[in-house]
């Protein structure tokens, strides 16, 4: 069945759930995970009367969210190496979250996204959007949503 997961996660309690559930279904099938965390494209100055204000350098902010990810990737490796499964942590810096996930399924070949989703709804869906409706939307891979 499923060789090769790929499990996006921002490091939160629901994507901790989505983990979870992951690495039970990958250590039941024998397969082996890639764990992605996108942190978001450096952001861009704030322009007021005629001062640029940048609050961090691009080389601290990258530091910053490659420490963010090891962090995160800490406590799925461990979750991982408990469940015997084999593991890859990737991090990238992108502007459309949705976008590295698909582009890492691709990459690596992954038979199967298993994501959370915060199940928005409403005026907070419309506005903020979902990384998960885009992915569901857009995958030529089976995707799994936990809730």
């Amino acid at each position: 069945m499923y060789k090769h997961l790929l499990i996006p996660t921002d490091g939160s309690k629901l994507s901790d759930k989505a983990v979870t559930h992951a690495l039970g279904l990958a250590e039941a099938l024998g397969a082996r995970v890639t764990v992605l965390h996108v942190s978001p494209d450096y952001p861009q100055p704030i322009y007021m009367e005629g001062i640029a204000l940048n609050p961090m350098s691009r080389r601290d902010y990258a530091k910053s969210t490659t420490e963010e990810s090891k962090k995160v990737f800490a406590r799925v490796a461990k979750k991982a190496a408990a469940a015997g499964v084999a593991s890859t942590m990737v991090h990238m810096i992108a502007e459309t979250p949705w976008e590295a996930i698909m582009a890492t399924a691709k990459k690596r070949k992954c038979d199967v996204i298993v994501m959370a989703s915060h199940g928005r709804r409403g005026l907070a869906a419309m506005l903020l959007g979902s990384e998960t409706t885009k992915v569901l939307t857009h995958s030529k891979v089976p995707v799994l949503v936990v809730r």
